[in-house]
């Protein structure tokens, strides 16, 4: 009987060992393929310049912008919301069919496929709301997309907090605003700028929602010109608005320029290092919060 479950044990440790170094190889060899295609073509000039229909040449300056931008805005929108949504999820909520109505509402956001988001957007935003293709109605379309991640992580972060240290407040006479924002906050504010981080990571990889929102092509941008209001300014958040993800798309699909392949390498490159860049920053953040707000020295 005990050989039995020895050997049963060691079945199930190698078959686990085993789908766990393919998905890891999986990865890899994705991204090896990614870069490995695309490092070559990234240089100064095609990170900054403008892309080109049919010469040769082009850059994506103005695609990488939009992106950043984008992230900004929609962090903007989506930050208080979440971080709202979810405090109250975890402090003020109670049992009862509203409390489970909004879970049911945040699991169902979840669930939408982007291209449904995107939809909404159009509908909405572009056209009921009068906002057209701009980077205002994209960032909107964002914030729905990734609200019901921001609400639960937060809610999670808060509940993760130990009872005894919200329950030594009350001991002590504070209020429970002040003891979410001066004992529960610190603590869990680690683990919001990780699931922050990691939104803003699935922000720059989104294209379905863009194509109906952002939309799929950007005004010639005058980098002297910071008005907002100014149709060729930068920062005009009513303008249309190509990004990286959806360039990469459309050079795929629609590109005449006889590089056209190479622009998508190079893009993609770029792309996929954003995105591991915001993820390795979201670990190193979130243990940086953690050692800073809990005292926890570093384990080497």
């Amino acid at each position: 009987m005990i050989k039995r479950a020895k050997r049963a044990d060691r079945i199930a440790t190698v078959v686990i060992c085993f789908f766990a170094m393919l998905i890891v190889a999986l990865l890899v060899g994705l991204l090896g393929y990614i870069l490995v295609r695309g490092l070559g073509q990234i240089n100064w000039h095609f990170l900054t310049s403008t892309p080109q229909m049919i010469r040769g040449g082009g850059g994506i300056g103005p695609q990488l912008f939009n992106s950043v931008f984008l992230l900004i805005l929609t962090l903007i929108i989506t930050v208080p919301l979440g971080w709202g949504g979810g405090i109250y999820m975890a402090e003020y909520a109670k049992g009862g069919r509203l409390t489970h109505l909004i879970r049911l509402v945040v699991e169902v956001l979840s669930s939408f496929p982007s291209i449904v988001i995107g939809l909404f957007g159009l509908l909405v935003l572009v056209n009921t709301l009068g906002l057209g293709f701009s980077l205002l109605a994209g960032s909107m379309a964002l914030a729905v997309f990734n609200l019901p991640l921001m609400v639960r992580t937060t809610e999670q972060a808060f509940r993760a907090v130990p009872k005894e240290q919200k329950e030594a407040g009350y001991a002590l006479g504070l209020s429970k605003w002040k003891i979410i924002t001066s004992i529960l906050l610190p603590v869990a504010l680690p683990s919001l700028i990780t699931g922050t981080i990691l939104a803003s990571g699935r922000i720059f990889g989104e294209a379905a929602a863009l194509m109906f929102t952002a939309g799929m092509s950007s005004p010639p941008l005058d980098f002297t010109d910071w008005n907002p209001l100014s149709a060729r300014s930068p920062i005009n958040p009513l303008r249309p608005a190509e990004t990286l993800a959806v360039h990469i798309w459309k050079v795929n699909s629609e590109g005449l320029a006889p590089d056209a392949k190479e622009i998508a390498a190079g893009a993609s490159a770029v792309l996929v290092i954003l995105i591991l860049g915001f993820n390795l920053a979201a670990r190193w953040l979130g243990r940086a919060a953690y050692r800073k707000f809990t005292a926890a020295k570093r384990m080497d």
